[in-house]
């Protein structure tokens, strides 16, 4: 698995678990991250700048989410596939990965940790949020 991969993994599981346990302290995630990550700098800086990212702009993100996935407002998908979608979006409307590598990283993350049919979904979603026109800033 490619370092960057790995990192996106461990936010993500940071990312579920805020998601579940809103109240978590957030030196706990810190301290997950850098021990699942062996304390490695360049990965541990990666995953906070996507867990921070996704946790700043989680308004946003969601907002726009929901918008896109008709017919699914964030609370029916599954925890797993909101916060994928989540790091992916964040990815994509934040951050300088080339859009297309943080669709598929997100594609990847739900093979991985989420049902049959939910790399699609993710898939989908991000997607459209990509062929969404650009708001003007």
């Amino acid at each position: 698995m490619a370092r960057r991969s790995r990192a996106r993994e461990v936010a993500l599981q940071v990312l579920f678990q805020d998601d579940l346990n809103p109240g978590l302290n957030p030196a706990k995630s810190d301290q997950f991250l850098q021990e699942r990550l062996l304390f490695d700098k360049e990965l541990v800086e990666f995953a906070r700048e996507l867990v921070g990212g996704a946790r700043r702009n989680r308004p946003e993100i969601d907002q726009r989410l929901s918008e896109i996935a008709s017919n699914w407002s964030l609370a029916r998908m599954a925890a797993t596939d909101r916060n994928v979608l989540r790091l992916g979006a964040y990815e994509i409307l934040f951050s300088e990965t080339p859009s297309r590598v943080a669709i598929n990283e997100a594609v990847e993350l739900a093979k991985r940790f989420g049902t049959a049919q939910s790399s699609q979904f993710v898939n989908g979603i991000l997607d459209r949020l990509l062929s969404e026109p650009k708001e003007a800033s």
